[in-house]
């Protein structure tokens, strides 16, 4: 538990090894929760759960083969399709699981995901018919942190599938940091007759919220002001969904209210997406809520941990399209620097503020953001590292 961030951004942690640690703290705790995962699991920092539970494995032993048993809880196979089969099996007794895998191979497994959906779908109207555990999917090694895997370890496709499926039996959420990835942990091993999907990545990443305001997000309609970031009747709303794209919407605000110190900004973390709506299947952000996170009338932008027009689709059922600009991954990059990655996706926070400096019709500031972007890339490009402003 987290009781107080006292300065938001200035430290960072894995939100991966913080799911590791809580998931083994589950595992040890309910003896019959099963993680599924396609050996991926220490790569993906969940190697806490090791502690709690040997690796499911009937055959002869080596010396040199890491703890398993025939009644290890760690479901180990290099086939995600296997594995979710497994998965949903366990789930039909009534007993809950989650499967990891990295991002861009979750997609392996999106018709055997649909057709589980179906089967929710089919089910809910089948009165004898008791209620499953949540299908519980862990992405990570996602396609902003990939400068050694490179284009193929690229793709967040799954996200925008199964927010595209109107049954309404699907959650995506989106954990700023390590706390709310906790939180999302939680809230996922809690639900039933549902799929949920939370993206995050393993490398160290800025701490923004307590545990207070983590817990919130699956109850308020999955979207909350930042207040440490934000202004009274602000300007310019900036908005993310997805830590390292957050990261960079809270870096354009504070690099705005240095070049434009007349202006005020608000930041809305968006921390959860379903069917047509920001927040959860069971808690849909309202019109009226909506509008008073994001206000009526002030330009918003937004940086999405996936494809841009994922989030454009939903937020245009609340907002009109004249006031919004969404940024995201646009296929854009291999193996590259982190930032460069944001960079040639646009989805950096000097690509965020150049909207405002365009709006605003500031050349000097267009001109400025441009050049540094220039000089990043050229700087990644001759020394395989980003430049430290």
């Amino acid at each position: 538990m987290i009781d107080k961030v006292d300065h938001p951004g200035r430290d960072s942690f894995s939100p991966a090894k913080r799911i590791g640690a809580v998931m083994a703290s589950y595992m040890l705790h309910h003896k019959d929760f099963y993680l599924f995962s396609p050996d991926e699991t220490t790569s993906n920092k969940l190697d806490a759960t090791y502690e709690v539970s040997a690796r499911a494995w009937s055959l002869p032993r080596e010396s040199w083969d890491m703890p398993e048993s025939p009644d290890g809880r760690i479901v180990e196979m290099l086939s995600e399709n296997a594995l979710f089969a497994c998965m949903v099996g366990h789930l039909m007794n009534g007993e809950p699981a989650a499967m990891t895998s990295y991002e861009s191979f979750f997609t392996i497994v999106a018709s055997q995901i649909m057709q589980h959906i179906k089967f929710l779908q089919q089910s809910a109207n089948v009165s004898w018919r008791p209620a499953v555990p949540a299908a519980n999917l862990l992405s990570t090694s996602t396609c902003w942190r990939q400068d050694h895997n490179g284009f193929t370890h690229q793709s967040p496709m799954l996200i925008s599938a199964l927010l595209a499926n109107p049954s309404n039996f699907v959650n995506c959420l989106f954990p700023i940091d390590d706390v709310a990835a906790e939180a999302a942990f939680i809230y996922m091993v809690n639900s039933n007759n549902v799929v949920n999907l939370t993206t995050f990545n393993k490398t160290d990443q800025p701490r923004w919220i307590d545990s207070h305001q983590a817990d919130a997000q699956f109850t308020n309609g999955g979207a909350s002001i930042l207040e440490f970031a934000s202004d009274e009747s602000p300007d310019y709303i900036f908005a993310g969904a997805g830590d390292i794209v957050s990261c960079e919407a809270l870096g354009a605000i504070e690099l705005l209210r240095s070049d434009m110190p007349e202006k005020h900004f608000r930041f809305v973390n968006i921390s959860a997406l379903s069917y047509n709506a920001i927040g959860t299947t069971d808690r849909k952000l309202e019109q009226s809520e909506f509008d008073e996170l994001f206000t009526k009338n002030r330009p918003v932008i937004a940086n999405f941990h996936g494809y841009p027009e994922t989030l454009r689709q939903i937020m245009l059922h609340y907002i009109d399209a004249r006031r919004l600009k969404v940024h995201g991954f646009m296929e854009q990059g291999s193996t590259t620097t982190p930032f460069e990655m944001l960079s040639l996706n646009g989805a950096s926070r000097y690509h965020l503020a150049l909207d405002v400096a365009k709006l605003e019709k500031r050349d000097d500031l267009m001109k400025k953001y441009r050049k540094i972007i220039q000089d990043h890339a050229s700087y990644a490009r001759s020394y395989g590292i980003d430049q430290v402003d």
